[in-house]
């Protein structure tokens, strides 16, 4: 086997003892089992919030098991055929066997990176703000494109998104925007992304063709599954409606539909202005409730209560990625020192290189790289 081939077997090899660890192997048909017959059960749907977790955590472990099943299975398929193409001296087949190996190793690397998103919230569906900083309409236009890139990347991961506010900019862009990225393990990806993203480009709207430097900042917060009891006293929230400044058709234009909760003793504020009053109310409630649960998520993971702290506000010194499209091109994430010329290819969605890296930081805050530098 050549030296290439041995390489992307060892690397598989070592994704799948990672997974088989995470899975916890040994015992995971039995859990499966157990979650099969609980399944069985006919009282399961009295509880219905219940019996969708347990499905959800059937059906992940499920998917786990056999997702593992079929890549060791193709692992050994592949080195049997490329060792059969080299006792036959065949190349094509040793050269389809050495591609699909490759293919095998990134789909490896995925997996095992998906099953570090095991933290309480991960599997959730998020919300993600974005809000224009510093700069004035190139804000307002910065924060206008991370959102389109944000919906580009989720609408990629064949995730649902659904618009719940959105101001726009007094002359372009937008002020603010909120959405709901629905689909498993929404908040686990998107997490990492809070923070304050910094555009270095020559201005559209400027004249002189002169440089500019824009901020806008971004927030990802988990939607709180049925199942997670957040109290909210109807002492502490103050509901104002208002009439909608976004697109909506005539009714949400002409009417005060739009609705706007404040939290008192936080602070939160949270809107919607995309439905009629009564579901703006409802999904303006449920990310008010996710907020605080973000909150109380915050108090118990310190890293994650001090990336939120140190975001602070949208300018110099708290940005935790840059993209440049003047004088060069290049997106550089200054947490894990990720970086990619491919700026294009990010501002329309592409962040799986900058996601993983960061996700694959240590508990340390060290990229992976540092982390093994100092071993």
């Amino acid at each position: 086997m050549r030296a290439e081939a041995q390489n992307n077997v060892e690397a598989i090899e070592k994704s799948l003892a990672l997974l088989r660890q995470r899975i916890g192997w040994e015992t995971a048909e039995h859990r499966l089992e157990e979650f099969n017959a609980m399944t069985e059960d006919p009282t399961l749907w009295d509880d219905p919030a219940r019996a969708q977790k347990l499905m959800r955590e059937r059906q992940a472990l499920a998917d786990a098991i056999d997702g593992y099943t079929a890549m060791a299975q193709d692992l050994s398929d592949s080195v049997e055929l490329i060792e059969l193409g080299e006792m036959e001296d065949d190349a094509e087949v040793v050269a389809d066997a050495e591609a699909a190996l490759k293919t095998l190793r990134d789909k490896a690397a995925a997996a095992e990176l998906e099953a570090l998103l095991n933290g309480e919230a991960d599997a959730n569906d998020a919300f993600l703000e974005v809000h224009s900083g510093a700069g004035g309409t190139e804000s307002c236009d910065w924060a206008a494109m991370l959102a389109r890139m944000y919906v580009r990347w989720a609408e990629g991961q064949g995730y649902d998104v659904e618009l719940q506010s959105e101001t726009p900019g007094e002359e372009a862009g937008i002020k603010s925007a909120t959405y709901k990225i629905t689909g498993h393990n929404a908040y686990g990806w998107l997490k990492s992304e809070s923070g304050v993203h910094r555009l270095v480009r020559i201005s559209p709207y400027d004249s002189a063709a002169r440089r500019h430097t824009s901020f806008s900042s971004v927030w990802v917060y988990p939607v709180v599954d049925d199942n997670i009891e957040i109290e909210v006293n109807p002492a502490d929230i103050r509901l104002d409606t208002y009439r909608s400044s976004g697109a909506g058709g005539q009714h949400v234009n002409t009417t005060d539909s739009a609705v706007r909760i404040t939290h008192i003793p936080t602070g939160i504020v949270v809107t919607s202005s995309e439905k009629s009053q009564h579901q703006n109310r409802d999904i303006a409630m449920k990310a008010l409730k996710s907020r605080l649960y973000q909150l109380e998520l915050d108090r118990r993971n310190a890293e994650i209560n001090a990336q939120h702290e140190a975001k602070g506000e949208a300018g110099w010194g708290n940005q935790i990625r840059s993209y440049v499209l003047q004088p060069y091109q290049m997106v550089k994430d200054l947490r894990t020192g990720y970086e990619t010329s491919d700026t294009q290819g990010v501002l329309d969605g592409d962040l799986g290189g900058l996601m993983a890296a960061t996700l694959a930081m240590d508990v340390h805050g060290k990229s992976r790289a540092e982390a093994q530098a100092d071993d």
